[in-house]
């Protein structure tokens, strides 16, 4: 097109630089050295389910719970902030803010549950329904997921609530509430 112009023109056409697209890189910082590229790239390419499982994976090493492959109270409670951060921003950032443990406790927030890791029925109950999780009896199952982006807003990560098979529902939504009276979130 810049010779045609110049055949047309006699006059040569500036040549403008092209300028490269800036590619913001995403922060995998770690305080445990866990390696976040994994979960990254399924979450970039919609893989949800397989996020979903490796975000338990990387969530028990930075704990250091991997040998156990579950959490307890404590390791909850001293989950690395970095790590808090850098998963639930994986998960915002590629889900175009629909999933992330930040967007789950906004909206259990917007029910009147408190950051403080008690146990609030009615804003669990709440919470519970609109981000998709309703109880049947205490038999909720992983085939009542949803691994897309069809389903609410807030349905995903769910991955920690299924860590306890053999208890109900409740108490392992019992780890849900102490991730969210992390301050980093």
């Amino acid at each position: 097109m810049e010779r045609l112009i110049w055949g047309i023109t006699g006059k040569r056409p500036e040549r403008k630089p092209k300028l490269q697209p800036v590619i913001q890189a995403d922060d995998l910082s770690s305080e445990k050295g866990v390696n976040y590229t994994r979960l990254r790239d399924l979450l970039g390419a919609g893989e949800w389910k397989e996020a979903d499982e490796e975000t338990l994976t990387v969530m028990l090493k930075a704990s250091s719970r991997e040998k156990e492959g579950w959490f307890d109270t404590e390791s909850i409670n001293n989950f690395p902030c970095t790590d808090l951060r850098t998963i639930d921003q994986l998960w915002v950032k590629y889900s175009n803010r629909r999933f992330g443990f930040s967007v789950q406790k906004k909206i259990y927030l917007e029910f009147g549950g408190k950051a403080d890791g008690e146990y609030y029925k009615e804003a669990w109950d709440k919470f519970c329904d609109r981000v998709g999780w309703k109880v049947k009896g205490n038999n909720w199952k992983k085939e009542d997921v949803a691994y897309n982006t069809s389903a609410p807003e807030g349905h995903l990560p769910v991955t920690t609530s299924f860590l306890y098979p053999t208890l109900s529902i409740r108490l392992s939504l019992r780890l849900f509430r102490l991730l969210f009276s992390h301050q980093d979130l």
